[in-house]
Formats: C-alpha cells, structure tokens, sequence
C-alpha cells in the first residue's frame, strides 16, 4: 500500500502552530491515519504510533552548556541541578520505507522542522540505548529517523564473539548504503510536502558513525548541512575528502576501536569547519551506553557539544 506520514503542507504557512508530522493541531497524537503521498516514488507504512513522554534523574538539559570559543576551544558548563528533567509530547512513530523498517521521533511541541537521520551502532535500531538517546535528540525540537540498517539481523550481545566478522561480511555496505539514501529522500520528500527547505543532519555511534562519512561523501545532491560521528569504526578515510559540510567527531582517548589519530587525519581532509572532540578515559560507545560516573558526566557534556553544534549548522 502506497502510503506516507500525514501532509505537512499546513505548517509551511507563516505563523502555524502546529508540528511537524501532525497535521491535527493536536499536541496529542491523534489516531493513526494513512494519507497516500500523491507524487511518492517510494513505499511508506505507518505500522505503529506511540505517544512518549521521557523522564531522567540528573543535570537538566537546559542546564548543560557547551561553547565554542574564537580560538576553536571548547568550553563547557554543567549545572548540578538534580531536579528530574521530563521531556514529554514526543511522538515515536514505527515505519517501512520500501520494504525496510524504521523508528521516527518527532517532537510535538515547538518542532524546530528539521529533521536527523541516525544510524544505529550493530545493535540496531530497536535497541533501548539507540532509542532513549533519540528521543532526548526530540526532546530538542528534533524529527529523528531511525532506519534498521541490519534488516531485522542486527548483532546481538549472546552471540559468540567467534561469529562476528562472518555477520558484518553478511551486511553488504553497498546495500546500507544504498538504504540509508532511500531514507534521506523519504524525508526530503516529507518536509518538500510541507514546503520547508531546511536541509538535514546526520549522526551515528560506533557502526553507524563510521557510516556518517560514507552518506557525506556520497550526497551529490545536497540534502544534509552536518554530520555529528559518536566513536565511529571502520571509516573509510579515502572518501573523507568528498565530504563538503563540517563533520563533528566526538570520541575517547581508550577507544581501540576509533583511534583518535586517524580522526584527526580525517578531519583534516574534510577541510575547515570540522572538529574532533577527545574524552580523556572515556573508552568505546561512553556518550550512549555510560557505564560509570565519569562516563556519565562526559557523556552529557557530548550531548550538549552536539546539540549546539547542530543548532549551529541546522537551525
């Protein structure tokens, strides 16, 4: 069945109080509609909608600042306020794009229009770590998609380690990538229905962050203004110079698996504007699976560097 999310063309009119992918006026989501996208060149089912509201204990959000200097330092400032931060009104809508599956956050209230495409470590996309960090990214006025780049045989912690490498040979990279650009047009699609130009970021962690420079290098047309890449593995540093928008690479100094030096070498042949941010004793995946104290407290400082970093490039 041909289908898409509801039109958004009512929100490109000056002034309209209403958010992105919510044509109701509601800042509830309404029941589940099923509205044919009359040019579409691709397949979209709504499966699911759940209406989220999301609760943390520890700093608030809006006390974590992150600033970048004239010199290009980075300085930042967490405010201990231990009172619980609630994020609610987030919308969590479950998607099939051609045949392939994927999780769409949006926030309901004061939705910035811009949309992130975020792709999942090897765990997938359905994992708990993955989703509770996009739904902070909404929380922010965020449209975050969030495709399944394994097609339903993501890695799981239960296998046998032995197993690893026959797994990722079975996931051909041309075919993520191949995937990941559907996505991007399927939301190029959506906010051009809406008459909204503003362009897309994209993100990863792990897997998927060595996969943020392999979607810039190979965005001919332009759709994305930013990347942010969380401790990216197996990047292909030869394309790196094909990237034209600056790139945020954010990682830890006991990292074996994303050496900061071939981060730096990275960000170099991307050019001017891009930035590498170093966590000394922080090791692989800290920003969205902290395990300690300390990775806990760097892990909202990263969370406060990427989110200015994208108010910066996106809005």
């Amino acid at each position: 069945m041909a289908a898409s999310l509801a039109s958004l063309s009512s929100l490109a009119k000056a002034g309209a109080p209403r958010s992105l992918f919510n044509r109701h006026g509601s800042h509830r989501l309404p029941p589940p509609q099923i509205i044919p996208l009359a040019s579409s060149i691709m397949f979209c089912q709504i499966k699911k909608h759940i209406t989220t509201s999301f609760y943390r204990r520890g700093s608030s959000l809006k006390n974590i600042y992150a600033l970048e200097t004239s010199d290009g330092a980075i300085n930042v400032e967490v405010d201990d306020d231990e009172e619980e931060e609630a994020c609610e009104l987030v919308n969590g809508t479950e998607v099939s794009v051609d045949g392939v599956e994927g999780y769409l956050l949006t926030a309901v209230k004061n939705n910035n229009g811009t949309g992130l495409l975020l792709l999942s470590d090897v765990f997938g996309f359905q994992d708990s770590a993955t989703r509770d960090f996009a739904y902070r990214v909404a929380c922010n006025g965020y449209n975050v998609l969030v495709p399944d780049l394994f097609r339903g045989d993501p890695w799981s912690k239960n296998r046998p380690k032995s197993e690893y490498e026959e797994w990722r040979r079975g996931h051909d990279p041309n075919r993520i990538r191949q995937d990941t650009t559907t996505f991007t047009k399927w939301m190029v699609e959506e906010f051009a229905a809406a008459g909204i130009s503003k362009k897309l970021g994209v993100m990863g962690f792990c897997f998927g962050g060595g996969r943020v420079v392999d979607v810039l290098a190979t965005d001919e047309s332009g759709y994305f203004s930013t990347g942010v890449s969380f401790y990216g593995t197996r990047i292909d540093s030869a394309v790196a110079g094909d990237v034209k928008v600056p790139v945020l690479f954010i990682a830890g100094d006991r990292d074996p698996l994303c050496e900061v030096k071939g981060l730096y070498e990275i960000e170099e042949k991307i050019g001017e504007g891009s930035k590498v941010v170093v966590y000394e004793g922080r090791g692989h995946g800290f920003v969205h699976r902290p395990e300690t104290p300390e990775d806990d407290r760097d892990a909202e400082e990263a969370f406060a560097l990427m989110r200015n970093w994208l108010h910066h490039h996106l809005i």
